[in-house]
C-alpha cells in the first residue's frame, strides 16, 4: 500500500529531495483526506451522469440538463483522480503521448454535447456526442490499467475476425 501511496503522491522520483518536492509536501493534503476528496468528487460525478440520464426524458429543456449535468459529471470523474495524484500530475499524465487522443476526444465531444443542446438544439447529435465521450472516457481509463489497451484491442480484432 505504501508502494501504491508513493507512485500516486508523485514521490517514488529520483528528486525526492528538491526544494520543490518540500514545498509540495508541506501543503499536500494527507492521504486519508485526498482518498475521501477522491470518493466524494467520483460518486458526485456518477450522481450528476445517472441525472442527467433521467433529465433526458424531460420534455422541452431535458436536452440541455441531460447535456449539462452528463457533462459535469464527467468532469468531476477526471477531477476526482486530482486528489490522489495532485493537479499538476494529472494534468501531466492526461497529456503523455499513451493518453493524448483519447483527452482531446474526450474535451472535443464534451464542448461539441454543450454545443448541440444549447446552440443548435439538435438532440441526436448530443446523443451521439456523449456516447463519443463516454467511450473516449474508457480509453482513457484503461491507459492506466498495464496492457488494458491491448487486451481490448486484441479481444475486437479477435471478435470481427
Amino acid at each position: 500500500m505504501d508502494k501504491l501511496k508513493k507512485v500516486l503522491n508523485g514521490s517514488d522520483s529520483a528528486e525526492n529531495g528538491s526544494p520543490l518536492n518540500e514545498v509540495i509536501e508541506g501543503t499536500s493534503l494527507g492521504w486519508g483526506t485526498r482518498v475521501k476528496g477522491f470518493l466524494a468528487c467520483f460518486v458526485a460525478g456518477i450522481i450528476c451522469s445517472i441525472l442527467g440520464v433521467c433529465f433526458l426524458w424531460i420534455p422541452r429543456r431535458g436536452l440541455i440538463l441531460f447535456a449539462v449535468f452528463y457533462s459535469i459529471g464527467n468532469i468531476s470523474s477526471i477531477g476526482s483522480t486530482m486528489f490522489l495524484m495532485g493537479p499538476v500530475k494529472q494534468i501531466k499524465k492526461m497529456f503523455e503521448p499513451t493518453r493524448l487522443a483519447a483527452t482531446i476526444v474526450m474535451f472535443v465531444c464534451l464542448v461539441c454535447t454543450l454545443c448541440s443542446a444549447f446552440w443548435w438544439k439538435k438532440a441526436a447529435l448530443a446523443l451521439i456526442f456523449c456516447v463519443l465521450q463516454f467511450f473516449a472516457m474508457a480509453w482513457y481509463s484503461i491507459s492506466y490499467i498495464p496492457f488494458a489497451r491491448d487486451a481490448v484491442i486484441k479481444c475486437f480484432t479477435t471478435c470481427l475476425a
